[in-house]
């Protein structure tokens, strides 16, 4: 194992989009099994910080593969196309007409129907939207383009959290 290797080699997978979730977490246990500090105690402490080194490295990787948006992020950046989010914020016009619609709606939706459906209908666009980001990545390979797609998923992520707190308010 190498320091300097992108998460996808740490974790032996290919460099795309579309992963097994089971595999990205079997191939973390098996490398966290390899490098747990506890393993290192009888060879001191300078070993043990070793270890804690690849044992952060792994989480990190891990974390960083789990999750679909942080996935397609990190693979836009190893393609020359970092999101540049403090810098990049331009939208198409239709997507933030689309953002101000359901924000309005989350605003007025007085009723658990109101907030159950509004969330289908983010949740669905959700599902559209990162298969087409896998296509973005995998098939066109048009990491500018999965960079654009990614912002505005991360809008939409925002969006469900905000509805995910709303129905859990009005179920408790």
């Amino acid at each position: 194992m190498n320091l300097d290797s992108n998460d996808f080699e740490l974790f032996d997978l290919p460099l795309q989009f579309a992963q097994d979730a089971a595999q990205i977490d079997a191939r973390w246990r098996a490398l966290q099994a390899q490098v747990h500090p506890d393993r290192f105690v009888s060879q001191g402490s300078a070993a043990q910080r070793v270890a804690m080194q690849w044992a952060v490295r792994v989480n990190e990787a891990h974390r960083r593969l789990k999750n679909p948006l942080q996935r397609a992020a990190y693979l836009c950046e190893l393609q020359g196309e970092p999101l540049a989010l403090e810098s990049n914020t331009r939208m198409p016009p239709e997507f933030l007409v689309q953002q101000m619609h359901w924000r309005e709606a989350l605003d007025e939706a007085d009723t658990p129907a109101a907030l159950q459906d509004l969330n289908a209908e983010v949740a669905a666009y959700r599902a559209q939207a990162l298969q087409a980001l896998a296509n973005l990545l995998d098939v066109q390979r048009d990491p500018a383009a999965a960079a654009q797609q990614v912002r505005g998923l991360m809008f939409v992520d925002r969006l469900g959290q905000d509805l995910a707190r709303r129905l859990a308010q009005q179920a408790g």
